[in-house]
């Protein structure tokens, strides 16, 4: 087969690189990350000429995701990072079927945070996107719509996601406005099998935000609240506990729509530190135990090193622990951790992966992890959806910590389970509905010709992501 994108075959399916989701500088690649690709590259060129296929051909298949998630494994083992690792027989780089056993789908994916790109990024890209031949319309339906429905549904395996926003001035949406265009052609497209749920974006902390609350639930059915308490229109962020957090929060439940999905870790520099931190999370969610609290990024903060849990470290994921453990709310309370731009940032340090995903679970409970991808940011989830299938955390570790096996039945938890809890879908109507909708349609047309383009869109240096603020 022709392949548009990628042709020789020169991206790697598990994409280990430098980019952001445009809230923090992007980090460069460590030595051994850089290692990983090399590695990785050496073995898809040696695997694909012993199964007689051509290298791109190999690297979309599950071998060859395979390779890259070996490779991955064996540059964090030569680092001494040994405390987390992808679960897979070393055959399975050579052998398709058995890759497939390790990687393929088996389980419902719910995503709860995905995103658009930005018209700004989407024109920087413009000149390599006008080359998909899916895209048909302006430039936000290159990295809109039409991108956002391949990338998310057909080139990986999600079966539902939450499309959230980003902070920004009432006075100056014109984000805002391209997405909530692009969001109702999406659900339009997706013939209503609610395959796609949508937020509200809420700043309280911003003249007439708390007002506009009643049409976003009245007329665009939001089925969660999206706020940053980092983000202020004086550049000065805001607590839950203050008055202003608690009248989002009163607003919400009057409005019964009880999720307020809340954007903690990657601080939005030194000014809205202290508002990045989860101190707030325990106390209003001990006060309102009929709302759910989604933390997003679960309070992670990016280039930190995360190790077993230390009650006095008072920020990052430890955080967040902290804040509900003292709050005395205990395991699957109604505070879930999200692991958008997370989990794709631990996959560069496997060490930092097993404890991160280890105390989550332990500390607020297997029913209370959520999968989120940030995508897409990153590109296709695909590669984060495959990283995750295979991750393990290795058994000394697991019991020198009290951590739980990632087993099939935890995994599927997280995929997707939990988050039916928050986002109470029915899940076998809805199930039987995408069975035969518009993207299963399309997954069964492009089996035989997948051309993913294993390409990343946010910013991948200093640079981009100064030029975004801008």
């Amino acid at each position: 087969m022709t392949y548009r994108f990628d042709p020789e075959g020169r991206r790697l399916p598990i994409k280990l690189d430098s980019t952001s989701n445009a809230e923090y500088a992007p980090i460069p690649l460590e030595p051994r990350n850089a290692h990983a690709n090399d590695l990785a590259q050496e073995a898809a060129t040696a695997n694909a000429k012993r199964t007689g296929l051509h290298r791109r051909e190999f690297l979309i298949s599950a071998a060859g995701a395979a390779t890259t998630l070996l490779a991955i494994n064996d540059a964090n083992a030569e680092a001494g990072k040994r405390a987390g690792y992808f679960e897979l027989a070393r055959e399975s780089g050579l052998d398709n079927a058995a890759a497939d056993d390790a990687l393929g789908k088996q389980e419902f994916i719910f995503d709860v945070q995905g995103h658009y790109v930005p018209p700004s990024v989407a024109a920087a890209r413009k000149a390599e996107c006008s080359t998909h031949d899916y895209v048909s319309r302006d430039y936000m339906r290159c990295l809109g719509a039409d991108d956002f429905v391949k990338d998310v549904f057909l080139d990986a395996d999600t079966d539902m996601m939450v499309l959230s926003f980003v902070p920004s001035r009432r006075d100056n949406e014109p984000l805002t406005a391209e997405e909530a265009r692009a969001t109702q052609q999406i659900v339009d497209e997706l013939e209503g099998t609610h395959r796609l749920l949508v937020h509200g974006r809420v700043n309280p902390n911003q003249e007439g935000d708390l007002d506009a609350m009643d049409e976003l639930a009245e007329t665009y059915g939001v089925s969660a609240w999206k706020t940053y308490t980092q983000w202020g229109p004086d550049g000065k962020g805001f607590y839950l506990t203050d008055d202003v957090g608690l009248a989002f929060i009163e607003k919400a439940r009057k409005l019964g729509v009880k999720n307020i999905c809340i954007h903690k870790g990657i601080p939005f520099g030194r000014r809205s530190y202290e508002h990045s931190l989860c101190t707030d999370i325990g106390p209003v969610a001990k006060m309102y135990p009929d709302v759910n609290f989604l933390i997003y990024h679960s309070g992670w903060v990016p280039n930190q090193a995360e190790g077993p849990y230390d009650p006095n470290r008072n920020e990052g994921i430890d955080g967040l622990i902290a804040s509900v453990e003292k709050a005395g709310l205990g395991h699957n309370a109604n505070v879930f951790a999200e692991l958008g731009s997370t989990w794709r940032g631990l996959t560069r340090d496997l060490d930092s992966a097993a404890h991160t995903m280890g105390k989550l679970v332990k500390h607020l409970g297997e029913n209370n992890v959520l999968w989120g991808t940030d995508s897409i940011w990153y590109g296709s989830p695909q590669d984060q959806i495959q990283a995750f299938r295979s991750f393990q955390i290795d058994k000394d570790v697991r019991e020198q910590n009290g951590y739980a096996e990632m087993t099939p039945g935890l995994r599927k938890k997280i995929f997707g389970l939990n988050a039916l809890k928050p986002y109470p879908v029915p899940l076998e109507e809805v199930t039987a509905a995408m069975a035969n909708d518009m993207v299963a349609r399309r997954r069964d047309d492009y089996a035989d010709r997948r051309d993913p383009h294993h390409l990343t869109f946010g910013p991948k240096t200093r640079r981009e992501f100064l030029s975004l603020e801008a």
